[in-house]
This record gives C-alpha cells, structure tokens and sequence, in this order.
C-alpha cells in the first residue's frame, strides 16, 4: 500500500502553459519506467498552475523519484517555461482506495 506522496506545483511563464503541459503529457512515460512510482498523474490546476502527484510504497521509493528523470527534465527547462521554481510538498498518504 502506498504510504508516501510528493505534490509538485508549478507556475508556467505567460505563453509558455501549453509547452507546460505538454511536458507533463510526455513524462507519463517517464514514470511509467519508474518502478518505484505507484500511481503518477500531471494536473492542470488552472490557467497557468500545474501539478505532479505522485505516490510510492517507501520513502526510498520517493527519493528515487525526486533524483529521477522527470525532475532532471523539469529543471533542466525550469528556468525557460516556470515562473518560479516549483513547490514540492512531501505528503504522507492516511487512507488510500
């Protein structure tokens, strides 16, 4: 059962949302590679809000993940398409369906 999550917010430059989520589409199968990502899903929050959710068996599990591809992706381009850096909250999971 999943007992560990991470929440990533990010902030798309004005112009640059739909690159933003276009992004998120493509690292799908980024996290798809990850054995340790149970469940991983690209959110559009709002106009130009975005975020990562993401959940894991063990905490090494989510460890792996922030060291993964698609955070090397992500901020590799950060500069160019966000606002801001993003806001990474790690999330401890009380009930999962």
């Amino acid at each position: 059962m999943e007992k560990f999550a991470l929440l990533a917010r990010v902030e798309a430059k004005p112009g640059k949302e739909e690159i933003v989520a276009e992004f998120l589409k493509s690292a799908l199968s980024l996290a798809q590679a990850e054995p340790a990502t149970v469940r991983w899903y690209g959110l559009k929050i709002n106009e130009n809000t975005f975020g990562i959710f993401d959940t894991f068996e063990t905490e090494d599990g989510r460890s792996a993940h922030l060291q993964g591809e698609i955070a090397k992706a992500l901020m590799a381009n950060a500069a160019e398409l966000l606002a801001k850096d993003p806001v990474i909250e790690f999330v401890d999971l009380l009930a999962v369906k």
